[in-house]
């Protein structure tokens, strides 16, 4: 069976038609298929995709089997390195999914693929629950839509969202899924068995954002098969739900560049972007804004109101673009952003990823961080965003807690690298700093001007450090690297405000 689509052409084999029809598949079975994809700038690529399967609840001994998709390529030249394992981000994402001839950025994914080839075999793993050769558990949901002429809230969302959990929830558990099965345990638990079945003694882990706690779930659960690990985005097990003030700190760091920019410079009102976020949210809270747009859809006029936990929701996380909106608004330029909002309150079909929910929420936070969420002295300028809605419907989702003595951080001896950007408004860098100091082998790489993910620009900017995190995964030493490296960063938006 061949495909041909951009110039590409990819060949599967149907060995695994014939492994299937042998006998029904039993937990921790594997199904391989040879593969190959082709692209000008790589050449022919050969490598394996294959199904695991799996229990769906372990802790049910009659739990139904569902199954799990990877792929392994094989080290370019022979390596005594442990396997690379990289575990995707999310929760919803599938490092799988972009390895087809249709799509366009196939060449660079096969690039990149091949400069960790260099030092083991890879294997990608998907998450249960997301997986196109399992289940891809997404829920469409209709909402109600919001009110034009009244602010945004947290609250109002919030509600909206455990609406749409208690729909998701009763339609799965109507199809025969057991959803207590979607935790982060579970998966841990899909990567040893994905090991065991490939005939591997220990794996090194790569893991970026949801990849790094998934991650530190598999070192917790199943650290004596774990060599060592590259860890970048990170996210501790009881990190799930951003602190604000940290987030802001990220977006105060960049401002600090931003503010050196010439053509942003002439903008500023004195006190510069912090000043002029302060004097918006104080005008919100004397009255929301009251902006008169164009509707899209009718062609009339519609009247959209803008309030405080409106621009909580959209100023911070727009990464070269932040400056602008924030001077935009300052000056009282509405349009554009109410255009934005109008849109996002419309009752309309939405998509959701219920994976995400299912396996964040059971992960949770402890008390003590939950504490900390809503008192952090950043949601003067974020709100409750970034963890209202899960932590108000935890208990709507039905995956079991994991338990504080499970996110609790303890000494491991595991070599990790950790290799973070202080510009990451998603995963902030104080996260790495937390949790560092509970691996004394580990090592600490901060990439300055770097966001949400950073080992491909340090890979792209920074050979030299690239080469010794090449070291660390071929040998497991951190010897070399270093404690830094500077990125580039983007050109910053220059708003129109003449």
């Amino acid at each position: 069976m061949k495909w041909h689509a951009c110039g590409v052409v990819a060949f599967w084999c149907l060995a695994a038609a014939e492994a299937r029809q042998a006998g029904s598949p039993k937990a921790g079975d594997v199904v391989l298929e040879a593969a190959s994809l082709t692209t000008p700038e790589t050449g022919k690529v050969d490598f394996e995709t294959g199904t695991l399967t799996v229990p769906e609840n372990r802790s049910e001994p009659k739990s139904r089997l569902i199954r799990v998709g990877f792929a392994r390529f094989r080290a370019l030249s022979p390596s005594p390195a442990p396997p690379l394992f990289h575990l995707p981000g999310g929760p919803g994402t599938s490092l799988l999914a972009p390895l087809k001839p249709e799509n366009k950025n196939l060449a660079s994914a096969l690039k990149r693929l091949e400069r960790y080839r260099r030092a083991g075999d890879v294997v990608i793993v998907d998450q249960r629950g997301y997986s196109e050769r399992g289940d891809v558990l997404t829920y469409t949901h209709r909402s109600a839509g919001e009110p034009f002429d009244q602010p945004g809230s947290v609250a109002r969302s919030t509600a909206a969202f455990a609406e749409m959990a208690r729909a998701a929830v009763a339609e799965y558990t109507r199809k025969g899924l057991d959803l207590r099965g979607y935790t982060v345990k579970e998966c841990a638990d899909d990567v040893d068995d994905l090991r065991r079945a490939l005939g591997y003694d220990k794996i090194t882990l790569v893991g970026t954002s949801f990849g790094s706690q998934w991650s530190f779930a598999v070192m917790k659960r199943h650290g004596d098969r774990v060599a060592r690990a590259l860890l970048s985005g990170v996210e501790p097990l009881d990190h799930g739900y951003d602190m604000p003030s940290h987030v802001f700190a990220a977006v105060q760091r960049m401002w600090w560049e931003a503010e050196k920019d010439p053509r942003l410079q002439a903008l500023l009102p004195p006190g510069g972007l912090l000043e002029a976020t302060r004097e918006v949210l104080q005008r919100l809270d004397r009255a929301p804004v009251r902006v008169n747009v164009k509707d899209p859809k009718s062609g009339g006029s519609v009247t959209v109101a803008l309030g405080r936990e409106d621009f909580q929701r959209d100023a911070f996380r727009k990464g070269a673009a932040c400056p602008a909106f924030v001077l935009s608004i300052h000056r009282e330029r509405y349009e554009e952003w109410a255009t934005e909002v109008l849109a996002r309150r419309r009752s309309q079909d939405s998509v959701h990823r219920i994976i995400g929910p299912l396996i964040d929420t059971s992960l949770g936070v402890t008390p003590k961080r939950a504490f900390l969420l809503r008192t952090d002295v950043g949601t003067e300028f974020l709100g409750r965003w970034g963890f209202d809605a899960y932590l108000a419907t935890a208990e709507l989702w039905t995956t079991p807690d994991v338990g504080d003595g499970f996110r609790a951080e303890a000494e491991c001896s595991i070599p990790v690298v950790f290799a973070q950007g202080d510009w990451d408004t998603s995963t902030p860098v104080e996260n790495t700093l937390h949790i560092a100091p509970y691996f004394p082998n580990g090592r600490v790489l901060i990439a300055e001007h770097g966001g949400h993910g950073v080992l491909e620009p340090i890979a792209q900017h920074a050979p030299q450090a690239w080469a010794k995190l090449f070291e660390f995964l071929q040998t497991g030493s951190t010897a070399g690297i270093p404690a830094r490296v500077t990125l580039p960063f983007p050109k910053f938006v220059v708003p129109d405000l003449k």
